[in-house]
């Protein structure tokens, strides 16, 4: 999209017309009708003037921008499946390309993630939303209930258990993306 066309949409989505932005700007209502339809590019200085307008920050106006800020919406999750599997892993981060990997995690009562321990290179955080779980990390045992998080080094031998008697919900983060 083009940075004309960025300004005028977000314009348009906070209902504010040409006018008004030249009001709150300073600039003529010429200059940001011709910066709206790339005609003329903008100044950094007449760019800053209609971020601050806009409420956003330059960095909005660029594609670099929109790549990294990306929405995930509940229902459009990736799912990420395991056999035989009575748990489910939904990918709370857009993919597993950026540096971080969001995952909500439900386990059932007496399930758990893995059959065996497993390690994997980085670190991870997770917090209990609902239920309980128990972590096994090396020789501790860790029992978590709501509202409870552990942080732990994602390379010691570890899996979660679900040891309470209603669905287990969480959400963990790990650098790097380890699925």
């Amino acid at each position: 999209m083009e940075l004309g066309n960025k300004i005028r949409s977000l314009r348009l989505k906070q209902k504010i017309n040409i006018e008004q932005l030249s009001e709150k700007t300073g600039l003529s209502k010429g200059l940001i009708s011709q910066i709206e339809r790339d005609i003329t590019g903008p100044s950094v200085a007449s760019l800053w003037k209609i971020s601050k307008a806009l409420n956003v920050t330059m960095n909005y106006f660029f594609d670099e921008y929109d790549d990294f800020n990306q929405v995930v919406r509940k229902d459009e999750r990736k799912k990420i499946m395991m056999k035989k599997a009575n748990r489910v892993y939904e990918l709370l981060s857009p993919d597993l390309k950026k540096q971080i990997e969001m995952l909500w995690i439900e386990i059932e009562p007496g399930q758990s993630n893995f059959e065996e321990l497993i390690s994997h290179e980085g670190e991870e955080c997770g917090v209990v939303l609902k239920g309980t779980l128990r972590v096994l990390s090396g020789d501790n045992i860790y029992d978590l209930n709501e509202g409870d998080s552990l942080y732990l080094d994602s390379t010691i031998p570890h899996r979660y258990i679900n040891m309470g008697d209603e669905l287990s919900l969480s959400i963990w983060a790990m650098v790097p993306p380890s699925f």
